[in-house]
């Protein structure tokens, strides 16, 4: 049964991918289903309506919706890893959130704004950009330097500026047209900001600290968190575009324009893309679960293994782009034509590439 609904949502989602991204955000009928299949509450504590999976699961279901279409697993990937602070809000907050059924966070992990202390909350200002999700999304995250009064900078017990993260609301913010990219362009990554914004005191957080719920995983380190998640996605990506280089490879060899040792020579080349690409799925994948089992065994994860996962995340985000790149002069003129799917998940993967977690090994 469940094999049967993951083939009709695939059905479904591959059915308006190409309108998503005439229309610049996920279509109705994609976002129907992310609600319906609780998508953007993945991460969300099952107290408050989550979707009552875990990490390991989560991964290679962001992997799958990825591979289906790029847009879709980035949104979902990236809307759902906001409402993982959920875990960290104060409950009677959480509880009134997520009482809307079409709940949705999105936000930016720049520190693009300010926020000073009132007697009542704080007011804040700022401008941040790359929301993706923010065309349907309910709630926004956002980073905040704390300033005093007189415009000076909060101090924390270092010695540097203080950051706090807040909870804006849909109709506090305004949404800043601006995601213009050639990938990925159904995210509707567009930037929001606040201007002179009234926040009470119970809308801040601190991520990894003072968790409010009992869910398994709420202390994952987020930096690997962050990493997993989009490194899965580059992954889905590049599995789907290898599917699709193979069949536009093999549709036009057959038409005579490929010699006996021209189609032998590409076959080479596409097996030992799919081989690389599959052993680092492995042993990623092996290295993410020892160190999910360390977590839940261990109560800690050790900083070797986080090292050595960080490590994995990277490389396997390289090699999805170089796959691409490797592949993409074997598919024809069909793969330069912006309105093919072939097209749309090369730039999907290019763009994702640019996120600025994974861009370098080391």
């Amino acid at each position: 049964m469940e094999d049967v609904i993951a083939v009709n949502w695939k059905e479904k989602v591959k059915e308006y991918a190409a309108s998503s991204e005439e229309m610049g955000a996920l279509h109705p009928e994609i976002l129907a289903l992310a609600y319906q299949e609780n998508w953007f509450k993945l991460f969300v504590p099952e107290v408050y309506g989550g979707a009552g999976k875990q990490l390991p699961e989560i991964l290679r279901l962001e992997e799958e919706l990825a591979q289906t279409d790029g847009s879709l697993g980035w949104t979902v990937t990236l809307c759902a890893g906001a409402a993982w602070f959920a875990g960290f809000l104060d409950v009677t907050l959480a509880e009134e959130i997520f009482a809307d059924p079409k709940v949705c966070f999105a936000g930016s992990g720049a520190i693009g704004g300010t926020a000073v202390k009132t007697a009542s909350g704080y007011l804040v200002n700022g401008f941040w950009k790359y929301a993706s999700g923010a065309l349907h999304a309910t709630i926004f995250t956002a980073n905040c330097i704390l300033k005093h009064s007189d415009g000076s900078d909060v101090l924390d017990e270092s010695g540097n500026p203080e950051i706090k993260s807040f909870i804006l609301k849909r109709d506090e913010v305004k949404i800043i047209s601006g995601w213009s990219y050639f990938g990925l362009v159904a995210t509707g990554s567009h930037a929001f900001e606040a201007v002179d914004l009234a926040v009470p005191e119970n809308r801040t957080f601190v991520i990894n600290n003072d968790i409010q719920v009992t869910d398994l995983g709420f202390d994952y380190p987020f930096l690997q968190l962050a990493e997993t998640t989009l490194a899965v996605n580059s992954l889905g990506m590049a599995n789907h575009f290898v599917q699709l280089v193979e069949h536009s490879f093999l549709s036009r060899s057959g038409l005579n324009r490929y010699t006996p040792a021209q189609i032998e020579f590409f076959e080479a080349e596409l097996d030992a893309c799919k081989r690389n690409l599959s052993d680092l799925r492995t042993v990623f994948y092996k290295c993410f679960d020892e160190s999910w089992d360390q977590l839940i065994n261990k109560g800690r994860i050790s900083e070797l293994k986080l090292t050595e996962l960080s490590k994995r995340s990277r490389l396997l985000a390289h090699a999805c782009r170089s796959t691409s790149d490797t592949l993409f002069p074997y598919c024809g003129l069909d793969a330069a034509k912006k309105e093919t799917e072939i097209n749309r998940v090369w730039r999907d993967i290019h763009t994702a590439s640019q996120h600025a977690l994974l861009t370098f090994l080391d």
